[in-house]
Parts: C-alpha cells; sequence; structure tokens
C-alpha cells in the first residue's frame, strides 16, 4: 500500500517574511483570514501582497466566518485563493456559490454528531476537524479530545485536516493516532497572534514528517 504524507497547512499568515518561511519549510498551503475581529485578519492590499510572492503549487486558502456573498466575491476577484475555508454556520449552498473548492471546518464537542454534520457537506474538498469555543471560530490553540474521531469511518468521507491547539510538542502523537490527510495550525507555531515564527514552523514541520 502506498504510504500517504500528511500535508500541513499554515493559518493566519499576515506577513509575507512569513508566508516565505513556511514554504521553505515544506508547508503545502497557507492560510489568509479575511475575518475582522481576528488578531490575525489581514486586509485585501496585504493579502494581494502576500499571495504574490508565493512560489507555485502553494496553496492559497481565505478563511472566513459567516461572511456575505458579496463579501466573499468581493475577496475572490481581488485576491488569488486556490480553497475557500469557512469556519461559521455556512450551509452547503452557500460553501458551493463561489465555483471554488471549499473546506468546511466543524468545531467538535464531546456531544457533536461528527458523521451526521459531515454528510451535509458532501462536496467539501475536506473537513477540518477544530476545538470549540463559544466565543472564538479558530486559533484558540485549544486541543480536543482525539478520541471523538475514533469511530470516523475511513472511505466515503472527505479528506480530514485536524486542527485544534496542535504545535510541535503534540503534533507527532497526532499523527500517529489518527492519520490525518493533513494538520492545520496557527497560534501553535507563534510568537504573538498573526507573527508566525519560522523556528516554530520548522520544528512543526519536523514532528509532522517524524510522526508518519
Amino acid at each position: 500500500m502506498t504510504k500517504t504524507r500528511t500535508r500541513i497547512k499554515i493559518c493566519g499568515i499576515t506577513r509575507t517574511k512569513d508566508a516565505l518561511a513556511a514554504v521553505s519549510c515544506g508547508v503545502d498551503a497557507l492560510g489568509l483570514v479575511f475575518v475582522q475581529a481576528s488578531p490575525r485578519h489581514v486586509p485585501i492590499e496585504q493579502a494581494q501582497d502576500i499571495v504574490r510572492s508565493l512560489p507555485a503549487l502553494v496553496s492559497k486558502v481565505g478563511l472566513f466566518v459567516d461572511a456575505s456573498v458579496a463579501d466573499v466575491t468581493n475577496i475572490i476577484n481581488k485576491v488569488s485563493l486556490d480553497y475557500l475555508q469557512f469556519h461559521g454556520d455556512e450551509e452547503e449552498s452557500f460553501c458551493t456559490a463561489f465555483s471554488k473548492p471549499y473546506i468546511k471546518a466543524i468545531r467538535i464537542k464531546p456531544e457533536t454528531d461528527l458523521l451526521k454534520i459531515i454528510s451535509n457537506y458532501k462536496t467539501a474538498a475536506a473537513i477540518l476537524i477544530d476545538a470549540w469555543h463559544p466565543d472564538i471560530a479558530g486559533g484558540t490553540g485549544e486541543t480536543f479530545d482525539w478520541a471523538l474521531l475514533n469511530n470516523l469511518p475511513k472511505r466515503d468521507i472527505p479528506a480530514i485536516i485536524l486542527a485544534g491547539g496542535l504545535d510541535q510538542k503534540n503534533v507527532n502523537s497526532a499523527v500517529r493516532l489518527l492519520k490525518p490527510y493533513a494538520v492545520d495550525v496557527s497560534s501553535g507555531v507563534e510568537d504573538s497572534p498573526g507573527i508566525k515564527s519560522a523556528e516554530k514552523i520548522q520544528n512543526f514541520v519536523n514532528e509532522v514528517n517524524r510522526g508518519e
């Protein structure tokens, strides 16, 4: 059987230097947060500069939380994005309205019927599983009980991206235990909100690769 490499996404990129540092470490995808309330919010002009700096074959992901159709459309018309990531209560019909592949984030709690929710997003390119927080949609730095993912089927669901409190100390265990398609990290590779550390990114990547 062919061994599948765990992909790596760094979310909450706000600076070109951090984007290039992540790429040099071998990261597959970068996330740009278009949520004004977030400390990792990136203005359109700044996002354009970051995207223009990137080499080929690096995926650019735009993150939204319950945005309007007009707002999402405005951004994708101005910023070259490969994927859209929806972190709010968006229904599938909304997610598919922009002619781009999308990632649907699910914030998990012990009582969450994960398979039922996933079944509502059969068109998703991937499902991102994140920690639930009552006030913050992502980037909380909090983990969740990984055992909640133990009963997910290996087939017939979109690719699973694991998020929520990952860092260089725990991502090795997460990859070994869950074997996700990809892992997503934001605060776990930061010196402060929105300011990434090249050293922490490299250590994170090393631990992902060591966990396979």
